[in-house]
């Protein structure tokens, strides 16, 4: 019991700082395109502190479940069309969550359509060859110890909006370690894949705990409370054109992170710290595929639909 109650108070937090840092892969290519790169870098770069979370591993008996894959197109294919989804959607996994927290009702088609995805990959079933690397060794920590001290000294030399945008980045990325010590699929994603595959084969797979459950409702009462801290927990309400546009971009979100073995958190927190090939391949076509997708909402509004795609 005291093990839950500590993962509880980690996911609040950690949903409490998703909030305030604004994480957001598409923020993150908006600011780069416009000639603001920092913030997409600090994004990539919010799992660095993995090789903290990989030595308290072996004292509490547990393991990182890093996603470390040989590069392949169902990786290239999956990141795209998820980077397309993330933009149409106007926020990522995690951000989706957040805005909906905060009370944005067109966000709630964003999960129903990554169900969808995933059913509709179910039902496709492509053939996809999937070989899995050896996982980081102790060069791998070093070199992220390294770069997480760079980090560190760049912040403490800048402003305050940069030690925020930082350390804010790396206490997301350490704090969703340590719940993967815990609970390797804690992520509300895997909640929901965990709950497809028990419906879909009730007798083989069994449903996912209550415990599953109360983490991602800890996680959206520490988002609200950073909405709220950030004044813009508000009920905002929608129309039906919104929200097929939302569900739309969730069920290609869906079978995209499918495809790639992964979300956008997966991948920036299971994958690239342990320098996954398919990893970078993923996460460089979910770039292209959330800048393609902005162009074409930039396109679409400048013909006079000022709405779509408007945060």
């Amino acid at each position: 019991m005291l093990l839950l109650l500590s993962a509880l108070l980690l996911v609040a937090v950690l949903g409490y700082l998703t909030q305030i840092t604004g994480l957001c892969l598409v923020r993150g290519v908006r600011e780069w395109s416009q000639g603001r790169p920092e913030v997409l870098i600090s994004i990539l770069c919010c799992g660095v502190l993995a090789w903290v979370v990989a030595s308290i591993a072996p004292y509490v008996s547990a393991t990182i479940p890093f996603l470390v894959f040989e590069p392949g197109p169902g990786f290239a294919l999956g990141g795209l069309m998820f980077g397309l989804g993330t933009a149409f959607n106007q926020g990522c996994s995690i951000s989706t969550l957040s805005r909906l927290a905060s009370g944005e009702l067109k966000m709630l088609t964003t999960p129903v359509g990554w169900v969808a995805g995933w059913f509709t990959l179910t039902w496709w079933q492509p053939e996809l060859d999937v070989t899995a690397l050896p996982g980081p060794d102790s060069l791998h920590f070093a070199i992220l110890f390294t770069v997480s001290c760079g980090i560190a000294v760049r912040a403490l030399r800048g402003d305050r909006s940069r030690q925020k945008l930082w350390f804010g980045m790396m206490g997301i990325g350490l704090l969703s370690g340590l719940l993967f010590l815990y609970e390797p699929g804690w992520s509300p994603g895997s909640l929901m894949q965990e709950q497809i595959a028990a419906a879909l084969n009730s007798a083989g797979h069994p449903p996912p705990p209550l415990s599953r459950y109360a983490l991602v409702l800890a996680l959206l009462i520490g988002m609200s409370l950073g909405a709220r801290r950030l004044k813009k927990l508000q009920l905002r309400a929608t129309t039906a054109g919104p929200l097929l546009l939302h569900l739309l971009a969730g069920t290609l979100m869906g079978v995209g992170a499918a495809l790639a073995m992964g979300g956008n958190d997966s991948q920036l927190l299971l994958a690239l710290p342990a320098f996954s090939p398919a990893g970078f391949l993923t996460v460089g076509c979910i770039l292209a595929g959330i800048r393609l997708g902005q162009f074409i909402l930039d396109v679409h509004r400048k013909m006079g639909s000022p709405e779509v795609g408007r945060r």
